[in-house]
């Protein structure tokens, strides 16, 4: 008898600690999804934090006239103008422009806009190739949540190989400056550089 109590019961030990080192491993694997689960809410929480602020900066726009960043820009150069301008969550300024111009007409009254610092200011506007901008425009619109903006325009852009597209810096503003020479509609991003 004494030949088999020990057998059985180093079986039943055996059996014992298989289910004990499970139920640890069990907790152990709850432990670390649980974990994950908060992590990933934390990220995502942080995400959708940060994206409303810059979306709310955005939102909290104002109307602005093209006029009012540079003079001289009043309605015999441009028609059909709106223009907002907003600040980044990194306090810098910027302003969005949309209006029809002749770009022969525009170009030289945006580079006779008065200058803080002639030597980091442009004379002239460069002509450059769009697909830096489309990629940029591209790269943060895959960020907004659905609906924020109207983004039809990058498929224009994108496709339209008549566009032109225009750098110049008048210190301290830097223009992007995008151009449809179809029918004439210019989109004009404005970075106020401190």
């Amino acid at each position: 008898m004494k030949k088999y109590i020990l057998p059985v019961m180093t079986g039943l030990l055996l059996i014992s600690c298989n289910k004990i080192e499970e139920k640890i491993d069990q907790t152990v694997q709850k432990t670390t999804e649980t974990v994950q689960q908060k992590a990933q809410q934390a990220v995502e929480e942080t995400v959708k934090k940060t994206v409303n602020e810059s979306i709310n900066s955005l939102t909290n726009s104002q109307d602005v006239k093209l006029n009012d960043v540079f003079p001289g820009t009043g309605t015999s150069v441009v028609s059909e103008e709106k223009g907002k301008k907003f600040t980044f969550p990194t306090g810098s300024e910027g302003y969005i422009f949309k209006y029809k111009a002749d770009i022969a007409v525009l170009l030289p009254v945006l580079e006779g806009q008065p200058t803080s610092n002639e030597n980091k200011s442009d004379k002239k506007a460069r002509k450059i190739d769009g697909q830096s901008i489309i990629d940029k425009i591209d790269l943060v619109s895959k960020f907004l949540p659905e609906n924020t903006i109207d983004t039809s325009f990058l498929e224009e852009i994108k496709t339209d190989k008549n566009i032109e597209y225009y750098k110049l810096k008048r210190f301290p503003n830097s223009s992007t400056i995008i151009y449809n020479p179809q029918n004439k509609t210019v989109l004009q991003y404005v970075e106020v550089n401190k």
